[in-house]
């Protein structure tokens, strides 16, 4: 199954976060096309090398609905992947995700 998944990267620091767009692929669980928002990676350096660095996490989004998940980074490579067993768990919840009815709304 070659399915790719836009998500959203978060790294969170100590006072703030660095937020970037990339493509997590679902069979292999590498993150891949990683694209920074308001930050200069050829300045600042990665954002798991900082000294305020804490954690980092991956959303999947559809619609208004969202999951959440954990990103591995390897700073010396400068990679972002998802674990084997966080990528079993994330696929049954992106499944539910992606075939629930959307919301409704009522006034």
């Amino acid at each position: 199954m070659d399915l790719k998944l836009p998500i959203t990267i978060i790294s969170e620091l100590s006072e703030g976060e660095v937020r970037a767009t990339g493509e997590l692929d679902l069979a292999s669980g590498e993150i891949r096309k990683v694209q920074y928002q308001d930050y200069d990676l050829e300045a600042q350096g990665l954002p798991a090398e900082r000294e305020d660095y804490e954690f980092t996490l991956g959303v999947l989004s559809s619609g208004t609905r969202e999951v959440e998940f954990r990103v591995e980074v390897d700073a010396m490579a400068g990679t972002y992947s998802v674990t084997p067993s966080e990528l079993l768990e994330l696929k049954g919840r992106a499944a539910k995700l992606f075939t629930q009815a959307p919301p409704r709304h009522t006034h």
